[in-house]
């Protein structure tokens, strides 16, 4: 039942059942029933799917029953980013009812599903709001207009007369609910186009309110891959190589098949996997198995060993050019002035609240997968292939997701779930442990940098050249997820020798832009190049939160603080004078230095600036420090952010806050390294998180806008780690070109 009061009702996808229906007959519980054009704007959603309320298409749909309940099926996942509420909001304005009254679901698997300009069905890179601003906003408009012609027909009051507000329509001192006309709406055209309300109208859209997933994520309701439960179901463990792309050579499971609660050890295509009525049963079990491994090229790699590797590549390997401007790195010997300097970060893990997660079902032709997941197809190509099920019986259950953060991009670990499920011959539950997690992650990059640019007598920048060396992200995620994408299309074999193709592409002939993204052009000069060099030993990478934004960001920005230093000029006004392309940076900027008092701090007080656009949003911070015998004290960030029209305020400063915790623990502490190929951290104890005490005030303005949103989830993180590192050059001297930073001071 819906709660009218704490928020929307969380319907799980458990009780969905196959059903084929006419979109223009009546439906199990009748109403309206309406495609959301989410692609091309005119494709009618397919007709396959019921549920036992009525009406469900598997498209983004809108559905009035006559009982006059709201429901939204809802396209993307939802991992604490807050669509679930703000895509919501956009429908809700435009239908003008409460957000709160909408009955909103986690839509499963299907084409129409697919992300505006994107070919799959993903959540990530901040795009949700951006992509669907227009078009949920006009469907709610549409459905709106076909609720007052329905009522206009049926009461004879013309429909200029009728007031349509509130899940009511008004006329002649009588008012009924959207419901009572949803049938006869359902048997007219939908109208198109209806006007939009302009921002002086809007009643939810820019207002604070609190969030409809709230309520159900504070009592239990709202459903994890953890929470995941049935009758029969199994939970399983994987015992896998401790370096990544290793193989079982031999393997004695006489130990663990005797534990308590074992159902069965079986093996699968990466490691050995536990099966036991409950999950501490199957872990302590995993623990007494006697693995002989294969292992990979990688084993042979060790931190120290990688960074030379690239420190060589850096100094005699060219790469590839994946930018040229002007004259490029030849103008350097025209300036009067050239500054070098050389930044460094290390490997990454994601760490999200919830590890990796899947239950898998199989019987009788069909395989179930509850899975909280970035990229559903992915999910549903990888499931039908370890199941051997066609891939149209094959049912994706969206959960929400603790934490995505790019990790859940990949679906590693639905494979080895169904895996299991297949050699096991019951239904599992994977469960990945924290060590699991850090050990097993896709990381962010490694990444060595080095910058030259060249001054005019002012101090302006006229050459600005960056050498990059890194792995390829975008390599490892075609690898990961073409098979699976195309599965059913094409042969597995086939679409396997396709993913590996990406290393070769990005090695010899096209430079992968998640690598380079934000190493250049916040502040453009004539003379510009960027070039990129791979070295990669073969550690499974993937899309971490603010992507190539996350490292690029601490490199450029604090580069750009020595740029300013070294023309001796205060570091705010130098950015001002070199982003002159950009008004919204500029206006950023200014906000910036009035809202953090910039240069007017207390005695003992210390601020670092950084301004970075990533995601199409202009954010930029002052962090302000204390410094004490080689011990820094972070007393408060202040960010500004431009996104645009931001559509609830306050979870566009959750964001900015989330972003700035994430990026500031991965500043202060965040490193994997290697050991025999081995990553040698495992948990919190040696690969730490920032803590409640630890965390500074943090203070997010936004600008003032009503242009169309633009990312919010990532862009907060990158200006983080540079601002920070700033600061510290200012109260000590110190510059500080390589993370963590703990490595070369105390954080109190």
């Amino acid at each position: 039942m819906m709660n009218k009061t704490k928020g929307p009702t969380m319907l799980s996808s458990q009780g969905i059942s196959r059903r084929s229906l006419l979109i223009t007959a009546g439906v199990v519980g009748g109403g309206l029933v309406v495609g959301i054009p989410l692609m091309s704007g005119d494709e009618p959603p397919p007709p396959e799917m019921m549920s036992e309320h009525g009406g469900y298409i598997p498209n983004a749909f809108l559905q009035i029953t006559p009982t006059n309940e709201i429901h939204f099926y809802q396209p993307r996942a939802e991992m604490g980013q807050g669509v679930y509420e703000g895509m919501t909001t956009l429908i809700a304005e435009e239908l003008d009812v409460s957000p709160d009254t909408i009955i909103v679901h986690l839509a499963p698997v299907h084409p129409e599903f697919k992300r505006p300009g994107s070919p799959a069905q993903g959540t990530g890179g901040s795009t949700s709001m951006n992509a669907h601003y227009t078009h949920l906003r006009q469907v709610g408009a549409n459905v709106r207009e076909a609720i007052r012609q329905a009522a206009a027909a049926e009461t004879g009051i013309a429909a200029a007369s009728l007031i349509v507000s509130d899940g009511k329509v008004v006329g002649n001192n009588q008012e009924w609910t959207y419901g009572h006309f949803a049938e006869a709406a359902a048997k007219q055209p939908l109208p198109e186009n209806a006007a939009l309300k302009s921002p002086d109208e809007f009643r939810f859209i820019g207002t604070e309110h609190n969030r409809l997933d709230a309520w159900a994520k504070v009592t239990g309701e709202a459903q994890f891959g953890l929470d995941v439960d049935f009758p029969g179901l199994y939970r399983a463990v994987v015992k896998r190589c401790p370096v990544a792309g290793g193989t079982v050579k031999s393997v004695n499971t006489n130990a663990a098949a005797s534990s308590p609660g074992v159902f069965k050890v079986v093996e699968i295509f990466n490691g050995v996997a536990v099966v036991a009525e409950h999950y501490w049963q199957a872990r302590k079990a995993a623990d007494l198995l006697e693995v002989e491994w294969y292992y990979p090229e990688l084993a042979n790699t060790s931190s120290a060993e990688l960074r030379q590797q690239m420190e060589n590549a850096l100094e005699h390997d060219e790469g590839l050019e994946a930018d040229k401007q002007g004259e490029g790195a030849a103008a350097l010997s025209q300036s009067k002035q050239v500054i070098e300097a050389t930044y460094w970060t290390p490997y990454l893990a994601h760490c999200t609240m919830e590890p990796m997660t899947c239950t898998v079902k199989i019987a009788d032709g069909n395989c179930d997968v509850w899975v909280g997941c970035q990229v559903l197809e992915v999910a549903e190509g990888m499931a039908a292939h370890y199941s051997g099920v066609p891939r149209e019986n094959v049912t994706i259950h969206s959960t929400f997701l603790g934490g995505g953060f790019g990790r859940r991009l990949i679906a590693d670990y639905v494979a080895e779930a169904t895996a299991i499920a297949k050699a096991s011959d019951v239904p599992v539950q994977l469960v990945w442990s924290r060590e699991d997690d850090v050990k097993h992650d896709r990381y962010r990059p490694v990444s060595l940098v080095k910058f030259s640019a060249g001054l005019d007598d002012n101090g302006k920048i006229e050459t600005f050249v960056v050498r990059n060396v890194s792995p390829n992200t975008g390599a490892y995620f075609i690898d990961d997820s073409i098979e699976a994408a195309f599965q059913g299309t094409i042969p597995w074999s086939v679409g396997d020798w396709l993913s590996k193709r990406g290393y070769w592409l990005f090695e010899n002939i096209t430079v992968n832009g998640g690598v380079v993204e934000g190493l250049s052009g916040n502040y453009p000069c004539p003379n510009q190049e960027v070039r990129h060099a791979t070295v990669d030993p073969g550690l499974p990478i993937g899309y971490w939160r603010a992507v190539g934004h996350s490292c690029n960001g601490f490199f450029a920005e604090g580069f750009m603080d020595e740029l300013a230093h070294s023309a001796g000029q205060d570091p705010m006004q130098y950015r001002l004078e070199n982003s002159t392309h950009s008004p919204r940076m500029q206006t950023v900027i200014k906000q910036l230095a009035e809202k953090s008092a910039w240069g007017n701090v207390a005695e003992g007080r210390y601020q670092g600036i950084a301004a970075h656009e990533s995601f199409n949003t202009p954010t930029a911070q002052v962090i302000e420090i204390s410094v004490d015998n080689q011990t820094v004290t972070i007393h408060k960030i202040t960010c500004v952010v431009d996104c645009g029209l931001a559509v609830n305020p306050d979870i566009v400063r959750a964001q900015m806050e989330s972003g700035i915790i994430y990026g500031l623990t991965a500043a202060l502490y965040g490193e994997i390294t290697l050991s025999n190929g081995a990553v040698e951290q495992s948990n919190f104890h040696d690969y730490p998180m920032l803590r409640m005490d630890q965390t500074p005030t943090i203070e997010v303005h936004i600008v003032d806008s009503q242009e169309h949103p633009t990312g919010v989830g990532e862009p907060g993180l990158p200006p983080v780690a540079p601002a920070l590192a700033n600061a510290i050059y200012t109260a000590t001297g110190q510059r500080i070109r390589e993370l963590p930073l703990n490595k070369a001071f105390k954080f109190s």
